[in-house]
């Protein structure tokens, strides 16, 4: 695959790889923390946006805000580019290096530093999972809302710089509605410190602009998060359909209804059946859509709010309603939905896209999708938010097929040109990264561009902060 161009690298930069790994490991108390050994350098030459890679000139693993401000000084004084990256499951290529880059990674920084119950915040490094923030304020009865599918893997650097949200989004937001304040070291390693422990600090909203920047302001280290009371209980239905279109047209009835469930997934039937051969969740494989849909409270308003889901669901022709009774069918419910990815990842080769809708398009949208693909001779699996309409199509193809491959990233092009014609956007949470960087100009008009790219320059005059990412090539020169 060679549809994205890649910034030329600096060769008098190549040259200096000595002596600039030489001081990285200076500037930090372990040697071992900076890897310049090609082979161990591999793993950091793609994200999971594997069609592309690109070996960087040296990985440097800090762990505590003061290295990373040693380090960004000193790769900003030497003009090095630097590309932030948390575990590296970015979907957009947003965690892709350059080959005169310095990947600056906060992978050892995941330690949670406090935890206030009473004010319902945790102060975290950027660098723990986000499952790990769930997992140390269960004690006290809380929970992190935010939870992508990678939540297992992904950590907080990577969901701030993304603006990532997750199956349970629907109702608590995404990452920007439960981030708080931010420790952020600029390019030249002042370190600064964003909102804080309130929940409507003073000033400019500048924790807002950080957040789904895409490391191109500064390097996240620290942060402090809202965190939020388990709910009472929780409980999921799983309603199937005949058609997409039927299923598509319940949400936005749903939604229409002023229910807010917890979260409302789609799986369309090339999903199920794939899912449904790796996860044995009991997925209705003859339905040619289900939807998840969940909510929460008490008992009591758990059955109203079902019964009047049920409702709407039985007035668009639903087939199967299987509503969980115990917390082992609600696992059951969800498995096949969390493993989607990796599923489908066993019988294909696949580009994950991620655009917004408005939910009344839904029934439109999913047709035209599936006309698109199938225009290109490719398959499609549906699988997606559909609550808020997040899509994220999976066209398969066979990565080894050059063809196929060029077919499928221009699928995935057309799809997300769909997304913004119906008044959606290019992203929902996986961020611009490389994949989407080119359609940019499809969503703004070019002032808006050289805006957006001003605005980045104030906090990194030179570039050199993840370059190459989210803004159109040619902007650069323009700007």
């Amino acid at each position: 695959m060679a549809g994205i161009a890649f910034p030329t690298p600096d060769p008098r930069i190549l040259a200096r790889k000595s002596a600039i790994v030489a001081q990285l490991r200076a500037l930090v108390a372990d040697p071992e923390a900076v890897i310049d050994d090609p082979v161990e350098l591999a793993p950091y030459e793609t994200d999971a946006f594997t069609a592309y890679r690109r070996p960087p000139l040296a990985v440097v693993l800090p762990s505590s805000t003061a290295e990373v401000a040693r380090v960004l000084a000193f790769l900003a004084r030497e003009g090095v580019k630097v590309v932030p990256r948390g575990a590296g499951t970015s979907l957009s290529g947003g965690a892709i290096p350059l080959e005169d880059s310095v990947v600056v990674g906060v992978a050892r920084m995941n330690r949670v530093l406090a935890i206030d119950p009473a004010n319902r915040t945790a102060r975290v490094q950027a660098g723990i999972t986000n499952l790990a923030i769930t997992e140390a304020v269960a004690e006290h009865g809380f929970f992190y809302a935010p939870d992508p599918s990678s939540q297992l893997a992904c950590t907080l650097a990577g969901n701030i710089a993304m603006n990532s949200g997750g199956a349970h989004c629907l109702k608590y937001g995404v990452t920007t509605n439960n981030l708080l304040g931010v420790t952020l070291v600029l390019v030249d390693g002042t370190v600064v410190e964003l909102g804080g422990e309130a929940f409507d600090p003073p000033g400019y909203d500048l924790v807002g602009l950080v957040c789904g920047s895409e490391g191109q302001l500064g390097i996240v280290t620290e942060a402090v998060v809202r965190i939020l009371p388990r709910p009472e209980g929780a409980r999921p239905v799983l309603l199937a359909f005949a058609s997409s279109e039927a299923a598509g047209a319940c949400v936005a009835d749903i939604i229409g209804a002023g229910i807010v469930p917890v979260a409302i997934e789609f799986m369309d039937n090339p999903a199920i059946r794939i899912c449904e051969a790796f996860s044995g969740a009991g997925y209705p494989t003859e339905a040619a859509a289900l939807l998840i849909v969940e909510v929460e409270g008490s008992d009591a308003e758990i059955d109203a709010e079902l019964a009047r889901i049920v409702a709407i669901a039985r007035r668009h022709g639903v087939t199967t309603i299987r509503e969980s009774r115990s917390a082992t069918e609600t696992a059951q419910i969800w498995k096949g939905r969390k493993s989607a990815f990796g599923a489908t990842g066993r019988v294909a080769d696949y580009i994950c896209m991620d655009g917004t809708i408005p939910t009344s398009r839904l029934p439109e949208v999913l047709r035209r999708i599936d006309e698109i693909v199938k225009g290109y001779g490719l398959r499609v699996a549906n699988v997606f938010h559909a609550g808020d309409g997040n899509l994220h199509p999976l066209v398969l193809y066979d990565v080894n097929d050059p063809e196929q491959a060029a077919k499928a990233e221009a699928a995935g092009a057309d799809i997300l040109k769909l997304c913004v014609e119906v008044g959606g956007c290019l992203t929902g949470e996986h961020g611009v990264g490389i994949e989407k960087r080119d359609l940019m100009h499809h969503q703004f008009t070019r002032a808006e561009l050289l805006q957006q790219a001003a605005v980045r320059r104030v906090f990194d005059p030179d570039e050199i902060l993840n370059p190459g990412k989210v803004f159109p090539l040619d902007l650069r020169c323009a700007a």
